[in-house]
């Protein structure tokens, strides 16, 4: 069996990589059950199939074995689907062994340019932040779109997140402090204005802190109305962007600054919420394969996501049901990373307590997930792989359009026109507590 331990000198070794690789191939091969998920397991199958291969994983060229790992998105859905994960005796984990394979890559290459720039959300939504709206309109730009494909290798006609001067951060801060009268701290702990029972860190995402800050106004505003007290710990990029392009040391990095943080919250007696289901699902699953530690472990246990967190009020009959606007029809899209963490649809759950709302819900894959669908050689690709998202959304022909991943909403709009909200903007429309 391959090592998924970081630790051991066995994880980086390329031969070893390479011996792992055709082994849960060859399992795969023989078992296909994921064949309808991703491109990854249809070139896999495709390769294997061929008159010079005919299903012997030693006869398969180093560039197929290559390609299946390029085309691994990461949605990590291949992991519920297959019957021998662990503790089965085959030890399969395919959405771990495409990220050792990347990053015993990485280490022996070099990590990319390009998956150094995707990677580091924190520097790209500083800059973009502190310089928007200029920032915001150079991206729309076709030449200068054209530079950024030459250069950091993202596709030119992919739709791009917006820029905000105040970000989430700031604004929660500014809040806090005008509720106390005091001037706002340049670091450290902010805390809300309800003192309450229930209490939350909130995990800001780097999407919401940079790209959509009223989706982190409104999260707040919700959680407040339903009595729970919010912080903001110091806090870092969940590490996930770095991960995806097998830059393990940056990813650990930031790994290790959140631990410390949110750990903290959690002796504090917060439960961690975040409002993206990468970031979720990086945090409960990654966190303790990344760092190992005790603190990790408290950390991964204590995190929900934002729907999944306001589930369990609704499961208890805490959820606030002073609803004051309708919403009525909702198309909504399961994110994969949300489908992976194996917790049900709270999302839809929560938006049908809101009176004369129906929701139909979409599991369709959106292709993104994480710099993948971003990237020049993928792009095309991506929407070829989502076009039956696409094709569920024009169908319903709903009036509104949610998704909990904002990478998908930007997928969904490239792909139909149609911009995709955050459902907790919904909720907080309901309650009449929206901007």
């Amino acid at each position: 069996m391959g090592t998924l331990d970081l630790g051991s000198r066995e994880f980086w070794e390329p031969d070893k990589v390479d011996k792992e690789l055709r082994r849960v191939y060859d399992i795969c091969g023989g078992c296909r059950r994921c064949l309808p998920l991703c491109p990854s397991f249809k070139v896999m199958f495709d390769r294997l199939d061929v008159d010079a291969v005919d299903g012997d994983v030693e006869k398969l060229p180093q560039a197929d074995v290559k390609e299946v790992v390029d085309l691994c998105y990461q949605c990590k859905l291949c992991y519920n689907h297959c019957p021998y994960t662990p503790p089965h005796r085959w030890e399969v984990d395919f959405p771990r062994l495409m990220l050792r394979a990347r990053a015993a890559e990485a280490r022996a290459r070099g990590v990319t340019f390009q998956d150094r720039v995707l990677g580091n959300t924190e520097l790209v939504g500083k800059l973009g932040s502190l310089t928007a709206p200029l920032s915001n309109w150079m991206n729309e730009l076709a030449v200068h779109r054209a530079f950024v494909q030459a250069v950091a290798g993202i596709h030119k006609d992919r739709n791009l997140p917006r820029f905000h001067r105040q970000t989430f951060s700031s604004w929660f801060k500014r809040r806090a402090a005008d509720a106390a009268g005091v001037t706002p701290p340049a670091a450290g702990v902010a805390i809300a204005r309800v003192p309450a029972a229930r209490k939350v860190a909130f995990f800001t995402t780097c999407s919401v802190e940079y790209n959509d800050p009223a989706t982190g106004r409104a999260a707040v505003r919700v959680l407040e109305k339903n009595g729970v007290d919010v912080s903001l710990p110091p806090q870092r990029c969940c590490g996930m962007p770095y991960l995806d392009g097998g830059a393990v040391d940056e990813a650990r990095a930031l790994v290790r600054d959140n631990v410390r943080s949110l750990a903290a919250a959690v002796r504090e007696g917060r439960e961690i919420v975040a409002p993206g289901p990468t970031c979720s699902y990086m945090l409960k699953q990654e966190y303790p394969w990344l760092d190992g530690s005790e603190d990790a472990k408290l950390v991964a246990a204590s995190t929900r996501d934002l729907f999944e967190y306001l589930g369990k009020l609704q499961a208890e009959g805490a959820l606030d049901a002073g609803f004051v606007r309708p919403v009525g029809p909702v198309t909504y899209h399961v994110p994969c990373h949300l489908r992976a963490q194996n917790i049900g649809l709270k999302t839809a759950d929560v938006l049908r307590a809101i009176p004369g709302t129906s929701v139909n819900v979409v599991e369709k894959c959106s292709a993104v997930d994480g710099t993948w669908g971003l990237k020049k050689e993928y792009y095309e690709l991506s929407l070829k792989v989502a076009k039956p998202l696409f094709d569920a959304v024009v169908s319903a022909d709903a009036p509104v359009t949610a998704t909990d991943c904002p990478l998908a909403a930007l997928q969904i709009e490239q792909g139909t026109g149609r911009r995709a909200q955050h459902p907790i903007r919904i909720l907080a429309a309901a309650y009449g507590i929206e901007e």
